[in-house]
């Protein structure tokens, strides 16, 4: 068998102190430069980094020199295949938020124009969306009723569109545009179905050809306005409300199947337009109940700046509502645009895109325009007609341009049933079942977050569809805070690998020692239940222990892998935690504290307190310390009980025993000096011991007894 060795494990590194100017600066660039946007300006000449800095404030002036022919034909189809989209649904969607018509065009014009120039998306096609413009419409609806007090509800909105494009940049420039992820993609899923929900069924009024019609969002007040007056039903505008919108899921089914067609799925509304204007022109459906648009002014976009309503007695409102406006046309505008680079392999910066969005949307409100955003389907119809740039933004801003100044007098025709059938269309793809099913199956919690704000949007109102999902969502990452998951830990059999028992059954227990792993950082928020489920799992283990008769417990190890930090709360939760170990008798061990963790450690002294000795890298060598201290104390024992007999019986004995004169001789590893904890003091003989050469967990580890 041969005399077995213990040899001293690695030490534990404290990482060097650092100046606390220099600890804030890198605390400051981790929380908000993650992504280092000025590394390219390093060992530059002033010139060239006044260069790079245009150009990283105002892209176009990075990609317009590089810009060749090929690209603007590109960029040209796109620009007029998605303006063809743009027209009605800029039209449509301006009733949606109970302004008029042409506030719709001019906010197709001004903001794309904008964003090409500071946008970092290739893809991104800026224009109005009808969630947005729900929300405007039943936020500031409450407030100044559109109908009886116009001039001052367009006034509040292009006050909410100022507010809400302060916000975006002032969340870009501070680089804190994580506060948007509190809006979760299963929030996020819930919402969207919500409003398109509501949205689809606000069309029926004028599918059906409703003149009065209720202002709330919710389900029942929308049913129960649209059967309380079925006397007014007027068929021949549901006939062809049907018609046009089986016209428009027809072409979205085939340019889903065939992406080759998807020229159909974009051309559509503006084939209904036109199809519907010639219908209502040649037989004069205006007169048998059909509503249309009227008359739309020429011209381009009027200054609005004098119209900014800053006095207004309603604006506090008009803040409230740009803020939550600009929050959710923000986290879609950058999802959509993340989401569209991923396929062609560039990235876009998401400090610049909210710069970006809130510039145009400024700018926007000075031009007579409302809130926009990048919305999905007109990005979507943007890349499948191969945009190259941003250029193609430009081209429909002009084909817009063009529409204002000539073409505005066509749509007079303009049947409303078909800006319903065309909102109608665009938000059943909203409605994404397929997304709820997979929430699920992966995660049940994020499916009750997913369909609170569904329900909430459905069933009470925007607003609370967005409170309820966003409240859930806190208190789950507030209980995953306050109640981290402990875990048992086993060694996985012919391995030095210790896992969770729970998700490794095969992995066994070590005889005498109890391994626990931490999974959060401990803190103020958790100290009190992590000492409390400690010492359950404590109590457990020994019962556990004296229902079947195994091996007394000696050691209790906690694996601090995954405490990535700590606070003074959880300092002095170690410190009970250790008292609370060592009145049962037993001894604390730790293994791999992280370097903030280990830095506060030691400057509370608890290092000192506890011995630096039961401090180790890895969780095999703490187990192997451990057996080390079992065998030997148990080897001690026996030498002891020999020599008392031995020394009752007269006989003379040659050396004095282990344990005399009240001295604790169990041998200990051999402890790291604490300055430094010096490699070179490790190198020393290992410690010789008479257990036996057998391991209860592995014989294999370099760290164990051989």
């Amino acid at each position: 068998m041969g005399n077995p060795y213990y040899e001293c494990p690695l030490p534990v590194a404290i990482p060097p102190a650092k100046p606390l100017l220099e600890s804030i600066k890198l605390g400051i660039k981790e929380t908000l430069f993650p992504d280092d946007p000025f590394r390219q300006f390093k060992n530059q000449p002033a010139s060239r980094k006044f260069i790079l800095g245009m150009q990283y404030f105002v892209p176009i002036l990075e990609w317009a020199p590089r810009y060749t022919f090929e690209f603007f034909k590109a960029d040209l189809v796109a620009g007029i295949t998605i303006a063809s989209l743009a027209v009605p649904q800029g039209i449509s969607y301006a009733s949606l938020a109970s302004l008029p018509p042409i506030i719709g065009l001019y906010s197709s014009f001004v903001p794309p124009l904008v964003y090409a120039m500071l946008g970092s998306s290739k893809d991104l096609a800026v224009g109005t969306v009808a969630v947005v413009s729900l929300l405007i419409s039943s936020m500031l609806g409450k407030e100044v009723n559109p109908n009886e007090n116009a001039k001052l509800y367009v006034q509040l909105v292009f006050t909410a569109t100022f507010f809400a494009g302060v916000f975006q940049v002032a969340l870009g420039l501070l680089r804190l545009g994580f506060i948007v992820d509190f809006l979760s993609h299963a929030a996020i899923v819930g919402f969207m179905g919500g409003a398109a929900t509501v949205v689809c069924l606000q069309q029926l009024k004028g599918i059906l050809g409703l003149v009065h019609f209720t202002h709330g969002t919710d389900l029942v007040s929308v049913l129960r306005s649209v059967f309380s007056q079925t006397h007014q039903w007027r068929w021949a505008s549901g006939l062809l409300g049907c018609c046009f919108l089986f016209f428009l899921v027809l072409t979205r089914y085939v340019s889903k199947r065939k992406p080759c067609f998807f020229w159909i799925n974009a051309m559509a509304p503006m084939m209904c337009v036109i199809v519907g204007s010639v219908l209502v022109y040649l037989t004069n459906a205006e007169k048998h109940g059909v509503q249309v648009i009227g008359h739309l002014k020429k011209g381009l976009n009027p200054l609005s700046v004098s119209e900014l309503a800053f006095g207004s007695p309603y604006m506090v409102a008009a803040i409230k509502t740009g803020i939550i406006t600009g929050g959710i046309s923000l986290a879609e505008g950058v999802a959509v645009g993340r989401s569209f680079a991923m396929f062609k392999n560039y990235h876009i910066d998401g400090n610049k895109e909210m710069i970006a969005f809130g510039m145009m949307n400024m700018a926007g409100s000075c031009a007579s325009c409302y809130l926009t955003t990048g919305p999905f389907s007109r990005t979507a119809v943007n890349f499948n007609a191969g945009c190259k740039t941003a250029g193609s933004n430009i081209v429909m801003a002009t084909a817009v341009m063009a529409t204002l100044l000539f073409l505005t007098p066509l749509f007079h025709y303009t049947p409303i049933v078909v800006l319903s059938s065309i909102i109608i269309a665009a938000m059943l793809g909203l409605i994404d079942y397929e997304a709820a099913i997979g929430l699920w199956k992966v995660d049940k919690g994020d499916f009750i977050v997913c369909m609170s704000a569904y329900i909430g949007v459905v069933f009470g109102s925007v607003e609370i569809g967005l409170v309820i999902p966003v409240t859930i969502s806190l208190l789950r990452t507030l209980l995953s805070v306050a109640r981290p998951r402990t875990f048992l830990l086993g060694n996985i059999p012919n391995s030095t690998i210790f896992r969770s028992i729970d998700q490794y059954p095969v992995a066994n227990n070590i005889p005498g020692v109890l391994i626990l792993q931490i999974d959060a950082p401990v803190n103020f928020a958790n100290a009190n239940y992590l000492r409390e489920r400690i010492s359950r799992w404590i109590y457990e283990e020994e019962e556990k222990l004296k229902s079947t008769g195994g091996s007394s417990l000696q050691y209790v190890i906690l694996d601090l892998s995954a405490v990535g930090s700590t606070d003074t709360s959880g300092i002095s939760m170690f410190e009970e935690v250790k008292k609370n170990i060592y009145r049962r008798g037993l001894k604390l061990v730790l293994a791999n504290p992280r370097s903030e963790v280990i830095k506060k450690l030691v400057k509370s002294k608890f290092i000192e307190s506890i011995g630096q000795e039961w401090i180790y890298l890895t969780v095999g060598e703490a187990v192997a310390a451990c057996n080390f201290m079992l065998h030997a104390s148990k080897s001690n024992n026996q030498f002891y009980q020999s020599s008392m007999v031995m020394a009752l019986a007269g006989a003379s004995l040659k050396e004095e025993s282990p344990g005399a004169n009240g001295r604790d001789d169990r041998p200990r590893p051999r402890p790291p000096s604490l300055k430094g904890w010096d490699t070179g003091e490790i190198s020393t003989p290992p410690i010789k011991s008479r257990s036996s050469s057998h391991t209860p967990w592995n014989s294999g580890l370099s760290t164990s007894i051989l």
